[in-house]
């Protein structure tokens, strides 16, 4: 029973002083001349940055994050003692910002209205209506430069060597294993070699190629198949955008009132919004 309490006591300290760093000082991550900068504020900083988010943990991101803040911070404070929010190139600066943050706003909100799960079912399924299956093969090969030693390492295959051992031993192409690919993607006589080939096949004479000789062993062959809605729906979303974004401008060209003019102040035609 002792033990069961010692190990509790052990983990709850330990979570304790895991949420104590995670929440700075009362929720606090510093002061700068009686200016608080809140945990909150770096963890709102990381959680906007999703390629930060998916390579670095938050407790690291806000070891080296704080020092940031902190010194813009500084700046700022530097900045309104200054006077600086008084100048002119501050007020331009400012109302430039302004509207492009509002642009994005209101893009962002435009753009999520347009699209729907219908929208993104929808275009998932042309795409799998549109999807041509190809043969794929999965190969290694053993690159060298003569035929004779092609034709050596073929002979020490039939007797039991290991095709990567030779592999690493005589191939001039560090990249024995070729993973998946499709006729095409290879040179013709190469291409060809592969795809005549069956599962578990070593090719039985040397294949040439303008990079040399090839022993070939194909391990996997395959029919291509759509990908799952999970990994294309990032795609799918930038194309729905992209033609979001143009409605949007198309919408607010053909409504708008607009007037344009040459350099010699001549009327010029109102263009149709940009695709």
């Amino acid at each position: 029973m002792k033990n069961n309490y010692l190990a509790l006591a052990l983990v709850s300290a330990a979570v304790l002083s895991s949420n104590a760093y995670a929440e700075g000082k009362n929720g606090v991550a510093a002061v700068v001349n009686g200016e608080e900068i809140t945990v909150a504020e770096v963890k709102k900083g990381y959680d906007e940055n999703p390629q930060i988010k998916a390579k670095v943990p938050f407790d690291e991101f806000y070891g080296k994050a704080l020092d940031i803040y902190v010194n813009g911070k500084l700046i700022y404070q530097a900045a309104v003692e200054d006077g600086v929010m008084d100048t002119q190139a501050y007020k331009d600066q400012l109302k430039t910002a302004q509207e492009d943050v509002a642009r994005k706003v209101y893009l962002e909100k435009r753009v999520k209205a347009e699209i729907t799960d219908a929208d993104i079912n929808k275009a998932y399924n042309e795409y799998k209506s549109k999807f041509k299956p190809q043969k794929e093969v999965k190969a290694r090969h053993i690159l060298v430069s003569s035929e004779a030693q092609a034709k050596d390492i073929i002979a020490q295959l039939k007797k039991g060597a290991k095709f990567n051992d030779l592999g690493k031993k005589y191939s001039k192409d560090n990249s024995v294993d070729l993973g998946y690919f499709t006729k095409e993607m290879m040179v013709p006589e190469f291409g060809n070699a592969a795809f005549a080939m069956k599962k578990g096949q070593i090719s039985k004479t040397p294949v040439k190629t303008q990079f040399g000789y090839h022993i070939i062993a194909v391990d996997d062959t395959r029919t291509t198949k759509p990908l799952p809605l999970k990994e294309v729906k990032p795609q799918i979303e930038a194309m729905l955008s992209q033609q979001a974004v143009a409605k949007v401008f198309k919408d607010l060209n053909e409504n708008g009132k607009v007037e344009r003019y040459s350099l010699d102040g001549k009327a010029l035609p109102n263009m149709p919004a940009a695709q």
